[in-house]
């Protein structure tokens, strides 16, 4: 069996920076429009070509988005950030408008065609349609199950490659195509805009009761009727390399570094122990118990994913306190803070390629030498000593209950 592309989320460059050290082969990033995640950071245009040569530095492909439902009046504006894509080395670009699909052949002629989710590419034909008109890859639309993609893959040219989501957050419509956020907030899902009031809970209100609001209960805590769980596919991984997909996406530009150096970091060690015929190491699944979640599923690759319906929070049991910027032989350490600890907490170490180790920390220096019990200044530089050598973005974290109450 083939082993897929492992292709990672890289909303800022911190975040591609942890993606491409933990283990992504490619990683999916936007300029500061037409991408579908405006909320991320995203890179202006001096930031694109220098993020594309260091992912490229490290073997690693950068596929960027221009999948928003542009306008006419924004349309204008395409050609010359495809050239910029273009002539920045973009190895792909994932798009979901045919027009913006015709114009980036013009326009980005040295960049693969990618076809976003958001088309909804659901069976063989609309898959072989884009593939006579030019696309490298579809991205399959999230409703398919395995079988089906498997029938999808034994009726398409071999040529086609075919992407998956694997693992992160679902949305309640179909593919992601949804007006909700637009209707109520004026916040366009479609341009890069969503508000999620999917996630928010909802009360009756009777046609002649106005201000009256009635409760909508699916047990004593009420109800989030359009709450998706989040999707993770880490223990099926043998499944989606049997039905033949050339891809596996991890979603979550708009979430933090820690969220793509842990899930790129675990996703890249189980796929590498899947396709050696190895049994993957129980300690990189747990990893992604210990990033920000909703609770999870596995998408609709085994049938309907059900949903979550108690609340809409997140499930978040650990707190990043530090990053390692450098670190000798001996294991003393230069780390910046993130949020702040002291001398006598319990406290786990993962870095790239590091499997994940707990210890004690001990006393801290500034920079200049003057011990500290505690570092309490965000971004604040200081030294500690490590068990052990460690490579640079190392993750210090703790245990702490952080899930909304």
């Amino acid at each position: 069996m083939k082993k897929p592309e492992l292709l990672s989320p890289a909303g800022d460059m911190e975040k591609l920076n942890m993606a491409l050290r933990y283990g992504a082969d490619a990683v999916y990033l936007a300029g500061t429009s037409f991408g579908m995640r405006s909320f991320a950071g995203n890179f202006s245009p001096e930031e694109l070509p220098k993020a594309v040569a260091l992912a490229h530095s490290f073997g690693v492909r950068v596929h960027v988005t221009v999948n928003t439902m542009a306008r006419d009046e924004e349309l204008e504006r395409l050609p010359a950030h495809l050239e910029l894509l273009n002539d920045s080395g973009v190895d792909a670009l994932i798009v979901a408008d045919l027009g913006a699909f015709r114009l980036a052949q013009r326009w980005a002629p040295r960049c693969e065609l990618h076809v976003s989710t958001q088309v909804s590419v659901a069976n063989h034909a609309s898959a072989a349609a884009w593939h006579d008109l030019g696309a490298k890859r579809v991205v399959l639309a999230r409703e398919l199950s395995l079988e089906e993609i498997a029938a999808i893959r034994a009726k398409t040219p071999p040529t086609l490659e075919l992407e998956v989501f694997a693992h992160g957050a679902m949305c309640v419509s179909y593919s992601g195509r949804c007006l909700l956020s637009n209707y109520m907030t004026g916040r366009d899902s479609n341009r890069g805009a969503c508000a999620q009031p999917c996630r928010y809970q909802y009360f009756l209100m009777e046609e002649k009761r106005p201000g009256e609001y009635f409760p909508v209960f699916e047990d004593e805590k009420g109800t989030y009727i359009m709450n998706s769980r989040d999707m993770c596919m880490i223990d099926h991984l043998d499944d989606l390399m049997r039905v033949g997909v050339d891809c596996l996406k991890i979603e979550g530009r708009a979430k933090s570094a820690y969220y793509a150096a842990i899930v790129t970091g675990a996703y890249r060690h189980v796929l590498d122990d899947v396709a050696a015929g190895r049994d993957p190491d129980p300690v990189w699944r747990d990893e992604v118990e210990k990033i920000s979640h909703r609770h999870y599923s596995t998408g609709f690759f085994y049938g309907q994913p059900g949903q979550y319906y108690e609340d809409s929070r997140y499930i978040r049991d650990y707190q990043v306190v530090a990053v390692v910027t450098d670190c000798d032989d001996t294991g003393l350490a230069s780390l910046r803070l993130r949020n702040k600890f002291a001398a006598g907490d319990e406290i786990e170490a993962v870095g790239p390629d590091l499997k994940p180790f707990g210890f004690r920390a001990g006393s801290f220096e500034t920079p200049e030498g003057e011990k500290l019990y505690e570092v309490r200044t965000p971004q604040m530089p200081f030294r500690m000593r490590l068990p052990k050598a460690v490579p640079p973005y190392t993750i210090l974290r703790h245990q702490v209950e952080l899930s909304a109450k």
